[in-house]
């Protein structure tokens, strides 16, 4: 069971990348970020007909998160994260689907830092937390993906000393990163990649993508019932090299089935 997150930066502009990718790559579960899509405006009528069933969280202009399934539709279990709900940005949906809970999420950037937007980041990593707490606790196969927002080590980041300020690498996002992993949670990525160097996000300037200057942001955590189950992972990155492709290239998983 392959299971993929993909920050497609705008879902209707990157719509004819995001279906070759999907035909390319069939992946079971698809975890779509920054959709910037209100919600009437989704494709789902697109997707349905390659394939996928979608539920989605859209905002005009900004944010939007939705999930993919290959042939069924997903059951939404839950659409927001408790106490951020009210600031009207879309940035969290979870599925049940197949016998696993699916978590997408869009993490706030939080540039500048120090300021508001920082605060307002760390605030939605706690409730985050809280609630991957909460899942662990149901003790049910779950994964959390999607675009964090975070390099969690240097490692996962070109030139570490110049994003000390960053607020995608300042100490308290990455201690907040590894205070959710501590949960329990497996960075499937990294347990298989420990000591590579991979990229998940490179900018559109200064012609990152051709040097490698790129960035590791883009996760997917296993709850401990899908650890075992672990068999692959890896990133698509010749997508990001496709035309008028998003500044991210898709992360997935292989899981093998009970």
């Amino acid at each position: 069971m392959r299971i993929a997150t993909f920050n497609v930066n705008g879902v209707n502009g990157r719509l004819p990348v995001l279906l070759r990718w999907l035909a390319e790559t069939q992946p079971d579960v698809a975890c779509l970020q920054e959709l910037k899509a209100p919600q009437e405006k989704f494709p789902a009528r697109a997707l349905r007909d390659a394939g996928y069933g979608a539920i989605w969280h859209g905002q005009k202009s900004w944010n939007g998160v939705a999930i993919l399934a290959r042939g069924e539709d997903p059951i939404e279990t839950r659409r927001g994260l408790a106490g951020q709900d009210e600031d009207g940005q879309s940035r969290y949906i979870e599925a049940a689907i197949s016998g696993l809970v699916v978590g997408c999420l869009y993490l706030p950037n939080g540039n500048p830092a120090p300021g508001p937007k920082f605060d307002y980041k760390l605030r939605w990593f706690q409730s985050l937390t809280a609630h991957a707490a909460g899942m662990l606790e149901l003790g049910v196969p779950a994964v959390l993906a999607g675009d964090f927002n975070v390099m969690p080590t240097e490692l996962d980041v070109y030139r570490p000393e110049r994003w000390t300020r960053d607020a995608l690498f300042r100490p308290e996002v990455r201690a907040a990163f590894h205070q959710l992993v501590g949960q329990g949670w497996t960075d499937a990525l990294r347990a298989l990649h420990p000591d590579e160097r991979i990229y998940t996000f490179w900018d559109y300037f200064r012609n990152a993508y051709g040097r490698d200057a790129g960035l590791r942001i883009d996760h997917l955590l296993l709850s401990p019932a899908l650890k075992p189950a672990l068999a692959a992972a890896g990133v698509n990155r010749d997508v990001r090299g496709w035309e008028k492709a998003s500044d991210h290239a898709p992360t997935w998983i292989d899981l093998r089935r009970p």
